[in-house]
């Protein structure tokens, strides 16, 4: 019998919540990724790691460019800590190469100063992580949100309500 080691490392990571004029937030769907709840079905913030001597402002900035094609949009706000969440056991020692039980992350709240046409699903040199995607108002999140992520958006939308709908 193999015994795998335990994995108890955490993959460093980004999280934006984009907030239009209105005060709702940007979702996407991510349609490729069985999960927990069914393909389909997992909604989620754009989010992302965190490269090797990166600043996580400047990496939050990038994973909103590579996910959504977003350009006009600007920080203003950083969450006060950083927020934990482990896969599920049957992830653990497969997703992000095996190396991680889940991420720990940094997440920002950044305006969008741009029109809805911008948003491109398919941003050029990069690949498509949704293939749909609405403003919500937060609270709406909870009940579409992957229940593995969903204390961290509880927290997320704690830091971050007095700046949303």
């Amino acid at each position: 019998m193999i015994v795998k080691p335990e994995i108890t490392a955490y993959r460093p990571c980004v999280g934006v919540m984009l907030i239009n004029d209105k005060g709702l937030v940007w979702l996407g769907r991510r349609f490729e990724k069985q999960n927990d709840d069914g393909i389909g079905k997992w909604w989620q913030m754009p989010q992302g790691g965190i490269d090797e001597g990166e600043d996580a402002a400047k990496a939050a900035l990038r994973e909103l460019q590579e996910e959504t094609a977003v350009t006009s949009a600007h920080v203003i706000a950083e969450a006060p800590g950083w927020y934990k969440y482990d896969l599920p056991d049957h992830l653990i020692g497969k997703s992000w190469g095996g190396k991680y039980r889940g991420q720990k992350q940094k997440w920002f709240a950044m305006k969008f100063d741009g029109p809805d046409s911008e948003i491109n699903l398919k941003p050029p040199g990069h690949k498509q992580e949704f293939d749909e995607w609405r403003w919500a108002k937060m609270d709406e999140m909870l009940d579409i949100i992957i229940p593995f992520k969903r204390a961290v958006y509880v927290d997320v939308i704690a830091a971050f309500r007095h700046l949303g709908a």
